[in-house]
C-alpha cells in the first residue's frame, strides 16, 4: 500500500509540473514580446485577472470566454459568432457530433450576465 501510495503521489506530483509548465509555455505563446517578464510572473502568486475562467464561461468552439453566448438544440451554450459559423456547413452538435434537432440559436442573457459580473470582480 505504501509503495501505491508514493507512485500515486509522485504520478500526481508528475501531473502538476506538467500542468505548470503547459501553462507557462501558453503563456509565453500568447505574449512572446513579454517573455522575459513571465519568469518574473511565474514567481508572484496569481492574480485575480490571471485567474482561469469557470470551464461554463469558455466556449467550446474557440475556448475563449464568450461575450455573447448563445444555446443550441444541444442544450450548451457558445460563442455567437463561432456556433453560427459551424452551423453554416453543418446541422450536428459540435460536442456530441449528434444532428441537433433545429439550428436555431438561443441568447444565453443569465450566463452573459454571470460572466461579466466574473469579469468586472476579476478587473478590480
Amino acid at each position: 500500500d505504501e509503495d501505491e501510495a508514493a507512485l500515486a503521489a509522485g504520478e500526481e506530483a508528475q501531473l502538476a509540473a506538467a500542468l505548470e509548465e503547459s501553462a507557462r509555455l501558453e503563456e509565453e505563446r500568447r505574449a512572446p514580446d513579454e517573455q522575459a517578464s513571465s519568469s518574473l510572473a511565474a514567481e508572484r502568486p496569481p492574480s485575480v485577472e490571471e485567474e482561469e475562467p469557470p470551464a461554463d464561461f469558455v466556449c467550446p468552439i474557440t475556448t475563449e470566454v464568450m461575450s455573447d453566448p448563445v444555446m443550441a438544440a444541444d442544450g450548451q451554450s457558445y460563442e455567437r459568432t463561432a456556433i453560427e459559423r459551424w452551423l453554416a456547413t453543418k446541422s450536428t452538435s459540435p460536442l456530441t457530433g449528434e444532428e441537433l434537432e433545429f439550428t436555431r440559436l438561443f441568447p444565453n442573457h443569465t450566463l452573459r450576465r454571470v460572466i461579466r459580473q466574473w469579469q468586472g470582480t476579476a478587473r478590480s
